[in-house]
Protein backbone atom coordinates (compact mmCIF):
# COMPACT_ATOMS: atom_id res chain seq x y z
CA UNK A 1 0.00 0.00 0.00
CA UNK A 2 1.47 3.67 -1.28
CA UNK A 3 0.13 5.34 2.25
CA UNK A 4 3.05 2.73 4.21
CA UNK A 5 5.68 3.58 1.74
CA UNK A 6 8.48 6.16 2.35
CA UNK A 7 11.52 6.98 0.06
CA UNK A 8 14.40 8.57 2.00
CA UNK A 9 17.55 10.03 -0.82
CA UNK A 10 20.72 9.62 0.45
CA UNK A 11 22.53 7.81 3.53
CA UNK A 12 24.35 10.40 5.35
CA UNK A 13 23.29 10.72 8.89
CA UNK A 14 20.03 12.14 8.51
CA UNK A 15 19.26 10.13 6.23
CA UNK A 16 20.25 6.45 8.28
CA UNK A 17 18.69 8.08 10.84
CA UNK A 18 14.99 9.07 9.72
CA UNK A 19 14.97 5.77 7.71
CA UNK A 20 15.51 3.91 11.13
CA UNK A 21 12.27 6.38 12.53
CA UNK A 22 10.48 5.85 9.85
CA UNK A 23 10.45 2.25 9.79
CA UNK A 24 9.79 2.12 13.57
CA UNK A 25 6.59 4.20 12.75
CA UNK A 26 5.40 1.00 10.74
CA UNK A 27 6.79 2.72 7.15
CA UNK A 28 7.83 0.53 4.20
CA UNK A 29 11.14 2.21 3.79
CA UNK A 30 13.88 2.04 0.83
CA UNK A 31 16.69 4.18 0.77
CA UNK A 32 18.07 5.50 -2.49
CA UNK A 33 22.29 6.15 -2.64
CA UNK A 34 24.00 7.77 -5.69
CA UNK A 35 27.27 5.77 -3.96
CA UNK A 36 28.19 2.41 -3.43
CA UNK A 37 28.38 3.08 0.20
CA UNK A 38 26.41 4.22 3.41
CA UNK A 39 27.46 7.57 5.05
CA UNK A 40 27.65 10.28 2.95
CA UNK A 41 30.93 12.48 4.69
CA UNK A 42 31.17 10.16 7.18
CA UNK A 43 32.90 7.15 5.42
CA UNK A 44 36.62 5.70 5.59
CA UNK A 45 39.15 3.57 3.50
CA UNK A 46 42.43 2.30 4.29
CA UNK A 47 45.95 3.27 1.82
CA UNK A 48 48.95 1.08 2.66
CA UNK A 49 47.94 0.19 5.70
CA UNK A 50 46.67 3.01 7.38
CA UNK A 51 43.38 4.03 7.88
CA UNK A 52 41.04 6.64 7.92
CA UNK A 53 37.91 8.36 8.94
CA UNK A 54 37.00 10.62 5.23
CA UNK A 55 35.14 13.15 6.52
CA UNK A 56 33.81 14.41 10.06
CA UNK A 57 36.34 13.49 13.12
CA UNK A 58 34.40 14.59 16.05
CA UNK A 59 32.22 12.89 17.87
CA UNK A 60 29.67 14.76 20.93
CA UNK A 61 26.68 14.07 22.41
CA UNK A 62 26.55 10.15 22.12
CA UNK A 63 22.94 9.97 23.08
CA UNK A 64 21.38 11.16 19.59
CA UNK A 65 23.04 7.75 18.23
CA UNK A 66 21.71 5.93 22.02
CA UNK A 67 18.08 7.03 21.17
CA UNK A 68 18.01 5.39 17.95
CA UNK A 69 18.64 2.10 19.54
CA UNK A 70 16.45 3.02 22.32
CA UNK A 71 13.54 3.36 20.39
CA UNK A 72 14.66 0.17 18.16
CA UNK A 73 14.84 -1.72 21.48
CA UNK A 74 18.38 -2.96 20.08
CA UNK A 75 20.95 -3.35 22.47
CA UNK A 76 23.77 -1.42 21.34
CA UNK A 77 26.50 -2.29 22.61
CA UNK A 78 25.95 -4.78 19.91
CA UNK A 79 26.30 -2.48 17.25
CA UNK A 80 28.60 -0.04 18.54
CA UNK A 81 30.99 1.26 21.46
CA UNK A 82 32.51 4.41 22.28
CA UNK A 83 34.68 6.13 25.52
CA UNK A 84 34.75 9.42 26.26
CA UNK A 85 38.37 11.47 25.71
CA UNK A 86 39.72 13.41 28.78
CA UNK A 87 41.38 16.06 26.15
CA UNK A 88 38.77 17.36 23.82
CA UNK A 89 41.87 19.36 21.63
CA UNK A 90 44.76 20.42 22.41
CA UNK A 91 45.93 23.64 20.82
CA UNK A 92 49.36 25.33 20.11
CA UNK A 93 49.93 28.53 19.32
CA UNK A 94 52.75 30.40 17.39
CA UNK A 95 54.42 31.89 20.03
CA UNK A 96 54.96 28.51 21.72
CA UNK A 97 52.19 28.32 24.15
CA UNK A 98 50.55 25.21 24.82
CA UNK A 99 46.83 24.66 26.20
CA UNK A 100 44.96 20.65 26.75
CA UNK A 101 41.08 21.51 26.46
CA UNK A 102 40.69 18.84 29.50
CA UNK A 103 36.51 18.18 29.25
CA UNK A 104 36.88 18.55 32.83
CA UNK A 105 35.62 22.19 33.84
CA UNK A 106 37.66 22.51 37.05
CA UNK A 107 40.73 20.84 35.20
CA UNK A 108 40.16 23.10 32.34
CA UNK A 109 39.64 26.27 34.04
CA UNK A 110 43.09 25.06 35.88
CA UNK A 111 45.01 24.73 32.40
CA UNK A 112 43.74 28.03 31.40
CA UNK A 113 45.59 29.48 34.39
CA UNK A 114 48.46 27.82 34.31
CA UNK A 115 49.42 28.08 30.30
CA UNK A 116 47.55 31.89 29.72
CA UNK A 117 46.95 33.23 32.91
CA UNK A 118 43.06 33.01 32.56
CA UNK A 119 41.09 33.73 36.13
CA UNK A 120 39.38 30.13 36.58
CA UNK A 121 36.27 31.50 37.60
CA UNK A 122 35.91 33.48 34.50
CA UNK A 123 36.44 29.91 32.42
CA UNK A 124 34.29 27.77 34.63
CA UNK A 125 31.79 31.19 34.54
CA UNK A 126 31.55 30.99 30.28
CA UNK A 127 31.50 26.94 30.54
CA UNK A 128 28.07 27.65 32.72
CA UNK A 129 26.51 30.70 30.87
CA UNK A 130 27.31 28.20 27.52
CA UNK A 131 25.70 25.29 29.42
CA UNK A 132 22.54 27.37 30.00
CA UNK A 133 22.79 28.73 26.80
CA UNK A 134 22.18 25.64 25.27
CA UNK A 135 19.66 24.55 27.63
CA UNK A 136 16.87 27.27 26.65
CA UNK A 137 17.72 28.44 23.82
CA UNK A 138 19.99 25.56 21.75
CA UNK A 139 17.48 22.70 23.13
CA UNK A 140 14.64 24.99 21.23
CA UNK A 141 16.13 25.89 18.09
CA UNK A 142 17.95 22.85 17.82
CA UNK A 143 15.03 20.19 18.42
CA UNK A 144 11.66 21.88 16.99
CA UNK A 145 10.80 23.01 13.70
CA UNK A 146 11.22 26.58 13.42
CA UNK A 147 8.70 27.04 11.07
CA UNK A 148 5.81 25.52 12.53
CA UNK A 149 3.56 27.71 14.83
CA UNK A 150 2.95 25.27 17.36
CA UNK A 151 6.65 25.04 17.73
CA UNK A 152 6.30 28.96 18.72
CA UNK A 153 2.46 28.87 20.60
CA UNK A 154 4.70 26.56 23.95
CA UNK A 155 5.13 27.89 27.16
CA UNK A 156 9.00 26.92 26.38
CA UNK A 157 9.70 29.74 23.90
CA UNK A 158 8.99 32.42 26.78
CA UNK A 159 11.49 30.65 29.15
CA UNK A 160 13.81 30.48 26.45
CA UNK A 161 13.41 33.96 25.45
CA UNK A 162 13.65 34.96 29.21
CA UNK A 163 17.39 33.96 28.73
CA UNK A 164 18.32 35.90 26.12
CA UNK A 165 20.74 38.79 26.33
CA UNK A 166 21.17 41.20 23.92
CA UNK A 167 24.68 40.23 23.71
CA UNK A 168 23.92 37.21 22.12
CA UNK A 169 22.26 38.39 19.14
CA UNK A 170 24.02 42.37 18.37
CA UNK A 171 27.50 41.09 19.48
CA UNK A 172 29.81 38.74 17.31
CA UNK A 173 31.35 35.25 18.43
CA UNK A 174 34.70 37.44 18.95
CA UNK A 175 33.13 40.45 20.26
CA UNK A 176 31.80 38.06 23.29
CA UNK A 177 34.62 36.10 23.68
CA UNK A 178 37.15 39.36 24.15
CA UNK A 179 35.27 40.88 26.52
CA UNK A 180 35.25 37.64 28.41
CA UNK A 181 38.84 36.59 28.79
CA UNK A 182 42.01 38.42 29.06
CA UNK A 183 44.65 36.73 26.66
CA UNK A 184 44.22 36.56 22.68
CA UNK A 185 44.98 33.10 23.01
CA UNK A 186 41.79 32.19 24.90
CA UNK A 187 39.92 34.61 22.92
CA UNK A 188 41.08 32.64 19.66
CA UNK A 189 40.46 29.12 21.60
CA UNK A 190 36.54 30.18 21.97
CA UNK A 191 36.06 31.91 18.97
CA UNK A 192 37.08 28.57 17.09
CA UNK A 193 33.98 26.75 17.70
CA UNK A 194 32.16 29.03 14.90
CA UNK A 195 34.28 26.76 12.86
CA UNK A 196 32.33 23.82 13.99
CA UNK A 197 28.99 24.60 11.36
CA UNK A 198 31.09 26.62 9.07
CA UNK A 199 30.99 30.26 9.67
CA UNK A 200 33.76 33.14 11.08
CA UNK A 201 33.83 34.15 14.65
CA UNK A 202 34.05 37.76 13.58
CA UNK A 203 30.63 37.72 11.40
CA UNK A 204 28.15 34.88 13.32
CA UNK A 205 26.51 35.81 16.30
CA UNK A 206 27.67 35.12 20.19
CA UNK A 207 24.50 32.75 20.57
CA UNK A 208 27.35 30.45 19.35
CA UNK A 209 29.00 30.43 22.34
CA UNK A 210 26.52 27.91 23.07
CA UNK A 211 29.00 24.93 21.27
CA UNK A 212 31.77 24.83 23.54
CA UNK A 213 28.75 23.03 25.76
CA UNK A 214 28.73 20.46 23.66
CA UNK A 215 32.57 19.53 23.36
CA UNK A 216 33.76 21.31 27.08
CA UNK A 217 30.30 19.87 29.59
CA UNK A 218 29.09 17.11 27.73
CA UNK A 219 32.00 15.70 26.81
CA UNK A 220 34.29 14.43 23.75
CA UNK A 221 34.03 11.11 22.86
CA UNK A 222 35.71 8.32 20.62
CA UNK A 223 33.93 5.06 18.42
CA UNK A 224 35.62 2.32 18.56
CA UNK A 225 36.64 1.31 15.43
CA UNK A 226 37.00 5.20 14.21
CA UNK A 227 33.84 7.56 13.19
CA UNK A 228 32.92 4.69 10.08
CA UNK A 229 31.68 2.63 12.76
CA UNK A 230 28.87 5.30 13.73
CA UNK A 231 27.58 4.79 10.01
CA UNK A 232 28.04 0.85 10.00
CA UNK A 233 25.65 0.65 13.56
CA UNK A 234 23.00 2.64 12.26
CA UNK A 235 23.18 0.76 8.28
CA UNK A 236 22.76 -2.60 10.78
CA UNK A 237 20.47 -1.07 12.67
CA UNK A 238 18.12 0.20 9.27
CA UNK A 239 18.71 -3.22 7.49
CA UNK A 240 17.95 -5.04 10.93
CA UNK A 241 14.54 -2.92 10.66
CA UNK A 242 13.73 -4.17 7.44
CA UNK A 243 14.48 -0.64 5.56
CA UNK A 244 16.10 -1.69 1.70
CA UNK A 245 19.01 -0.17 0.60
CA UNK A 246 19.92 0.75 -3.54
CA UNK A 247 23.37 1.84 -3.34
CA UNK A 248 24.97 2.60 -6.70
CA UNK A 249 21.40 4.35 -7.40
CA UNK A 250 21.04 8.18 -7.92
CA UNK A 251 17.62 9.54 -8.03
CA UNK A 252 16.80 10.94 -10.97
CA UNK A 253 13.82 13.26 -10.00
CA UNK A 254 11.38 13.98 -7.47
CA UNK A 255 7.57 13.07 -8.79
CA UNK A 256 4.97 15.97 -7.64
CA UNK A 257 1.74 16.80 -8.91
CA UNK A 258 -0.92 19.32 -7.37
CA UNK A 259 0.85 19.84 -4.43
CA UNK A 260 1.61 16.59 -3.07
CA UNK A 261 4.56 14.61 -4.21
CA UNK A 262 4.07 10.66 -5.24
CA UNK A 263 7.48 9.10 -5.54
CA UNK A 264 10.65 9.60 -7.28
CA UNK A 265 12.52 8.21 -10.65
CA UNK A 266 15.74 6.20 -10.06
CA UNK A 267 17.44 4.51 -13.37
CA UNK A 268 14.05 5.94 -15.44
CA UNK A 269 12.28 3.51 -13.11
CA UNK A 270 8.95 4.70 -11.08
CA UNK A 271 9.49 3.80 -7.20
CA UNK A 272 5.79 5.31 -5.57
CA UNK A 273 5.44 6.44 -2.24
CA UNK A 274 3.32 9.38 -0.58
CA UNK A 275 6.30 10.63 1.95
CA UNK A 276 9.86 11.28 0.43
CA UNK A 277 12.28 12.76 2.60
CA UNK A 278 15.43 14.23 0.76
CA UNK A 279 18.86 14.01 2.55
CA UNK A 280 20.83 15.41 -0.15
CA UNK A 281 21.80 19.36 -0.28
CA UNK A 282 18.53 21.24 -0.62
CA UNK A 283 20.19 23.07 -3.62
CA UNK A 284 20.62 19.89 -5.31
CA UNK A 285 17.27 18.75 -4.55
CA UNK A 286 15.39 21.82 -5.59
CA UNK A 287 17.76 22.12 -9.33
CA UNK A 288 18.02 18.81 -10.37
CA UNK A 289 15.69 16.76 -8.17
CA UNK A 290 12.79 18.99 -8.58
CA UNK A 291 13.92 21.02 -12.07
CA UNK A 292 13.21 24.48 -9.97
CA UNK A 293 15.90 26.42 -10.74
CA UNK A 294 13.78 28.87 -9.09
CA UNK A 295 13.65 27.77 -5.45
CA UNK A 296 17.22 26.37 -5.76
CA UNK A 297 17.98 30.11 -6.68
CA UNK A 298 16.39 31.44 -3.40
CA UNK A 299 18.53 29.03 -1.17
CA UNK A 300 21.50 30.69 -2.98
CA UNK A 301 20.08 34.08 -1.20
CA UNK A 302 22.40 32.97 1.96
CA UNK A 303 26.08 32.71 2.24
CA UNK A 304 27.18 29.43 1.55
CA UNK A 305 29.65 27.58 4.77
CA UNK A 306 33.20 27.02 4.80
CA UNK A 307 34.68 24.10 3.02
CA UNK A 308 37.81 22.20 3.64
CA UNK A 309 40.98 20.82 2.13
CA UNK A 310 41.86 17.51 3.47
CA UNK A 311 45.57 15.22 3.59
CA UNK A 312 45.44 12.14 4.80
CA UNK A 313 49.02 11.22 5.69
CA UNK A 314 50.56 8.00 7.32
CA UNK A 315 53.26 9.01 9.31
CA UNK A 316 56.31 7.20 10.01
CA UNK A 317 56.69 7.84 13.64
CA UNK A 318 54.74 8.15 16.68
CA UNK A 319 54.88 11.98 17.97
CA UNK A 320 53.86 11.90 21.96
CA UNK A 321 52.93 15.67 22.52
CA UNK A 322 50.48 14.96 20.28
CA UNK A 323 46.60 13.85 20.91
CA UNK A 324 43.80 12.47 19.34
CA UNK A 325 42.66 15.83 18.48
CA UNK A 326 44.93 18.67 17.66
CA UNK A 327 44.99 22.26 16.45
CA UNK A 328 47.90 24.30 15.37
CA UNK A 329 46.71 28.38 15.46
CA UNK A 330 47.32 30.85 12.60
CA UNK A 331 48.79 33.53 13.70
CA UNK A 332 46.49 36.24 12.27
CA UNK A 333 43.10 34.36 13.09
CA UNK A 334 40.98 37.54 11.48
CA UNK A 335 42.80 37.10 8.30
CA UNK A 336 42.29 33.81 7.87
CA UNK A 337 38.47 34.16 7.44
CA UNK A 338 38.62 37.47 5.54
CA UNK A 339 40.55 35.11 3.12
CA UNK A 340 38.12 32.21 3.61
CA UNK A 341 34.92 34.31 3.09
CA UNK A 342 35.78 37.23 1.64
CA UNK A 343 38.32 36.87 -1.39
CA UNK A 344 37.40 32.93 -1.57
CA UNK A 345 41.46 31.85 -1.04
CA UNK A 346 43.56 30.39 1.22
CA UNK A 347 45.66 32.01 3.71
CA UNK A 348 49.57 31.28 4.12
CA UNK A 349 48.78 30.58 7.73
CA UNK A 350 46.09 28.38 8.14
CA UNK A 351 44.69 26.78 11.09
CA UNK A 352 46.10 23.19 10.68
CA UNK A 353 43.65 20.83 12.61
CA UNK A 354 45.00 17.26 13.05
CA UNK A 355 42.93 14.33 14.12
CA UNK A 356 45.24 10.92 14.57
CA UNK A 357 42.85 7.64 16.09
CA UNK A 358 45.67 5.51 16.08
CA UNK A 359 46.47 7.42 19.32
CA UNK A 360 43.56 5.44 20.89
CA UNK A 361 43.38 2.42 18.55
CA UNK A 362 47.38 1.87 17.52
CA UNK A 363 45.57 -0.89 14.89
CA UNK A 364 44.57 1.85 12.71
CA UNK A 365 47.61 2.54 11.41
CA UNK A 366 51.29 0.42 11.19
CA UNK A 367 53.15 -0.36 14.12
CA UNK A 368 55.04 2.48 15.47
CA UNK A 369 53.30 5.13 12.99
CA UNK A 370 50.52 6.82 12.83
CA UNK A 371 47.51 8.34 10.59
CA UNK A 372 47.27 11.69 10.59
CA UNK A 373 44.06 13.40 9.39
CA UNK A 374 45.05 17.14 8.34
CA UNK A 375 42.06 19.44 8.06
CA UNK A 376 42.37 23.27 7.16
CA UNK A 377 39.20 25.29 6.66
CA UNK A 378 38.76 26.44 3.03
CA UNK A 379 36.44 28.60 0.65
CA UNK A 380 33.48 26.51 -0.96
CA UNK A 381 34.34 26.42 -4.17
CA UNK A 382 33.86 29.17 -6.88
CA UNK A 383 35.88 28.28 -9.44
CA UNK A 384 39.27 28.29 -7.87
CA UNK A 385 42.73 26.57 -9.15
CA UNK A 386 42.61 24.01 -6.26
CA UNK A 387 45.01 22.18 -7.74
CA UNK A 388 47.61 24.88 -7.07
CA UNK A 389 46.11 25.92 -3.90
CA UNK A 390 46.53 22.71 -2.54
CA UNK A 391 50.36 22.41 -4.09
CA UNK A 392 50.93 26.26 -2.62
CA UNK A 393 48.75 25.01 0.79
CA UNK A 394 50.67 22.05 1.55
CA UNK A 395 53.90 23.31 1.53
CA UNK A 396 52.57 25.85 4.36
CA UNK A 397 51.15 23.21 6.26
CA UNK A 398 54.53 21.26 6.20
CA UNK A 399 56.64 24.42 7.11
CA UNK A 400 54.20 25.52 9.96
CA UNK A 401 53.58 21.85 11.11
CA UNK A 402 58.03 21.27 10.93
CA UNK A 403 58.55 24.81 12.66
CA UNK A 404 56.01 24.12 15.59
CA UNK A 405 56.74 20.09 16.02
CA UNK A 406 60.87 20.60 15.53
CA UNK A 407 60.87 18.58 12.84
CA UNK A 408 60.63 18.28 9.23
CA UNK A 409 57.31 16.28 9.03
CA UNK A 410 57.59 16.33 4.91
CA UNK A 411 60.50 13.17 5.57
CA UNK A 412 58.01 11.46 7.46
CA UNK A 413 55.01 11.09 4.73
CA UNK A 414 54.69 7.80 3.96
CA UNK A 415 51.69 7.16 2.02
CA UNK A 416 49.26 10.46 0.76
CA UNK A 417 45.49 11.13 -0.31
CA UNK A 418 43.90 14.31 -0.29
CA UNK A 419 40.10 15.41 -0.23
CA UNK A 420 39.13 19.44 -1.81
CA UNK A 421 35.53 20.95 -1.95
CA UNK A 422 35.72 19.68 -5.57
CA UNK A 423 36.03 16.35 -5.13
CA UNK A 424 33.66 16.72 -1.73
CA UNK A 425 30.92 18.03 -4.66
CA UNK A 426 31.41 15.20 -6.11
CA UNK A 427 30.98 12.58 -3.75
CA UNK A 428 28.63 14.26 -1.47
CA UNK A 429 26.50 16.31 -3.93
CA UNK A 430 27.01 19.45 -1.22
CA UNK A 431 26.63 22.11 -3.22
CA UNK A 432 30.37 24.04 -4.00
CA UNK A 433 31.87 21.45 -1.54
CA UNK A 434 30.12 23.60 1.55
CA UNK A 435 30.44 21.12 4.52
CA UNK A 436 27.38 22.90 6.64
CA UNK A 437 25.54 24.28 3.57
CA UNK A 438 24.76 27.42 4.49
CA UNK A 439 26.87 29.31 6.85
CA UNK A 440 25.75 31.24 10.12
CA UNK A 441 27.76 34.34 9.54
CA UNK A 442 24.39 36.53 9.87
CA UNK A 443 21.91 37.13 13.17
CA UNK A 444 19.14 35.65 11.62
CA UNK A 445 20.80 32.55 9.98
CA UNK A 446 19.15 30.28 12.39
CA UNK A 447 15.63 31.41 11.15
CA UNK A 448 16.45 31.51 7.21
CA UNK A 449 18.26 28.30 6.81
CA UNK A 450 15.82 25.95 4.86
CA UNK A 451 13.00 24.40 6.78
CA UNK A 452 12.88 20.53 7.14
CA UNK A 453 9.20 20.44 4.62
CA UNK A 454 7.77 22.87 1.93
CA UNK A 455 4.20 23.57 2.26
CA UNK A 456 4.33 23.51 -1.27
CA UNK A 457 4.62 19.88 -2.07
CA UNK A 458 2.69 17.91 0.64
CA UNK A 459 4.97 14.42 1.63
CA UNK A 460 7.70 16.00 0.49
CA UNK A 461 10.45 16.52 3.39
CA UNK A 462 14.34 17.74 4.41
CA UNK A 463 16.77 16.47 6.46
CA UNK A 464 20.79 16.85 6.82
CA UNK A 465 23.09 19.49 6.83
CA UNK A 466 21.55 21.97 4.57
CA UNK A 467 18.59 22.33 6.37
CA UNK A 468 17.07 23.26 9.86
CA UNK A 469 19.08 22.73 12.21
CA UNK A 470 22.42 22.75 10.69
CA UNK A 471 25.52 20.32 9.88
CA UNK A 472 27.56 17.85 11.81
CA UNK A 473 26.67 15.11 13.55
CA UNK A 474 24.50 15.54 16.10
CA UNK A 475 22.53 18.24 14.17
CA UNK A 476 22.20 15.65 11.07
CA UNK A 477 20.30 13.23 13.81
CA UNK A 478 18.41 16.05 15.30
CA UNK A 479 17.00 16.37 11.84
CA UNK A 480 16.36 13.43 11.63
CA UNK A 481 14.08 13.59 14.55
CA UNK A 482 12.03 16.63 13.63
CA UNK A 483 10.74 14.99 10.19
CA UNK A 484 9.79 12.45 12.09
CA UNK A 485 8.22 13.94 14.37
CA UNK A 486 6.50 16.33 11.52
CA UNK A 487 5.64 12.82 9.72
CA UNK A 488 2.29 12.17 11.45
Amino acid sequence: MQDSKAIVIGTGMGGLAIAIRLALKGYQVEVFEKNSYPGGKLSAFEKDGFRFDAGPSLFTQPQNVEELFALAGEPIDQYFSYQSVPIANKYFYENGKQVNAYTNAEDFAEEMKLQLNEDPKVVIKYLQQSKKLYENIGLLFLNYSLHRAKTWLNSRVFKALSTVKLPYLFQTLHQYNSAKFSSPEAVQLFNRFATYNGSSPYKTPAMLSLIPHLEQNQGTYYPKGGMISITNALYQLAINKGVKFHFDSPVQRIIHSKGSVSGVVVNDQVFSAKTVVSNADVYFTYKNLLSNPVLAKKVLQQERSSSAVIFYWGIKKKFNQLELHNIFFSKEYKNEFDYIFKEGKLTADPTVYINITAKLEPNQSPEGKENWFVMVNAPANIGQDWEELKKVLRENILLKLSRMLGEDISELIETEHTLDPILIEQQTSSFMGSLYGTSSNSKFAAFLRHANFTSAIKGLYFCGGSVHPGGGIPLCLKSAKIVSDLIE
